[in-house]
């Protein structure tokens, strides 16, 4: 067994001998809809995509929403291949209610891939577009889609392409200081044109 290292305090220094100030926050740009997309945008290179197997139940991904502090999933395999993706407007949805009443399986324990939205039902913008792109634009296309999200990708090294962001509603609503009170995404919009309409 190697030993252990014998680390040393670090010298500390009286406050009141060199006096100190708070450093000013950093505030991010004040955004608006004619700011650049990449404001709003999750960016999954410096911010690991929350996900769930397809397995797991949705009290699993209730839980797992709580903890993380998000309201969508990645669906993925072990492999990180998307499978689909599943959010809180899917699990307060009638998807669930309907196969509880078909299969008699108590909602908390329905399997992700039941309900989750397949990847053969999501699009998908490209980075290269929203580079180029505002927030309205973003909102137009969320709205366009009856969607809260969409996702972002990009090429990856083996000339394929891989998920590189995720735009959120109630997250662009958030950054244009707009108060969403619900998950309806109605609503969301309507909070968004509210707050349009007097710019």
């Amino acid at each position: 067994m190697s030993p252990v290292p014998a680390y040393r305090p670090l010298p500390q220094q009286s406050l009141a001998a060199t006096g100190c100030h708070v450093l000013e926050a950093f505030n991010p740009p004040e955004v608006t809809l004619a700011s650049p997309a990449l404001h709003v945008m999750t960016d999954l290179v410096r911010v690991p995509a929350a996900t769930i197997p397809p397995d797991a139940t949705l009290l699993d991904v209730h839980q797992s929403m709580l903890v993380r502090g998000v309201r969508l999933l990645l669906v993925a395999e072990d492999d990180g291949r998307i499978q689909g993706l599943i959010t809180s407007t899917d699990l307060q949805g009638e998807r669930p209610l309907v196969l509880t009443l078909e299969t008699g399986v108590k909602r908390d324990d329905l399997r992700v891939r039941e309900v989750m939205t397949n990847l053969e039902r999501l699009d998908a913008l490209s980075i290269e577009q929203v580079q180029h792109a505002t927030v309205g634009e973003v909102v137009a296309t969320l709205k366009a889609s009856g969607r809260t999200h969409t996702l972002v990708v990009g090429p990856d090294p083996q000339g394929g392409r891989q998920l590189v962001g995720i735009f959120s509603a109630a997250q662009i609503a958030r950054q244009l200081g707009v108060a969403i009170q619900t998950h309806e995404i109605a609503r969301t919009f309507a909070e968004i044109e509210s707050l349009i309409a007097h710019l």
